[in-house]
């Protein structure tokens, strides 16, 4: 299972970060590879990907979601197994870290290879600085949910 921990530090106040980031279905904007999100309810997502030619299929559950704090999921079904957090730290009234902690189970050869290499880091790292211009160049969320969705919940 590879690990991914990237982070990035945002021009934008805490509560704008995070807001954008509960917008699932505007990742496709800023997430490389990501063709698709549908958000089916407050927990649960259906993800479709296209990356180096192999598409995917998989669903997710948000696990645990603290307004301002963090978002965490899992995989529950599909082609991908994974999960992680994202979690954002106020710098500064007018900054915030976003970061990122992630666990990938590869499963072909090709994505076995790629994680060896780095690729999944590059590839979150990149996603990153593209969530960092996507919502520094707009200025202002998108939407929010600033529901609770406890562990076990």
């Amino acid at each position: 299972m590879g690990t991914i921990s990237e982070s990035v530090d945002v021009g934008v106040p805490l509560h704008t970060a995070y807001n954008q980031w509960t917008q699932f279905e505007e990742f496709p904007h800023f997430m490389e590879g990501v063709e698709q999100v549908t958000q089916i309810d407050d927990r649960h997502n259906h993800w479709v990907t296209n990356i180096a030619g192999a598409r995917r299929e998989f669903d997710t559950e948000i696990v645990d979601q603290l307004a301002d704090e963090r978002v965490a999921w899992r995989t529950v079904s599909g082609d991908i197994r994974q999960r992680g957090v994202v979690t954002f730290q106020e710098i500064d009234p007018s900054h915030t870290r976003v970061n990122l902690a992630m666990q990938v189970e590869t499963s072909g050869l090709a994505e076995k290879a790629a994680d060896a290499l780095g690729v999944l880091d590059r590839r979150a790292r990149g996603d990153l600085r593209r969530f960092k211009h996507y919502i520094e160049e707009r200025g202002s969320e998108s939407g929010a949910w600033r529901g609770r969705v406890a562990p076990g919940g």
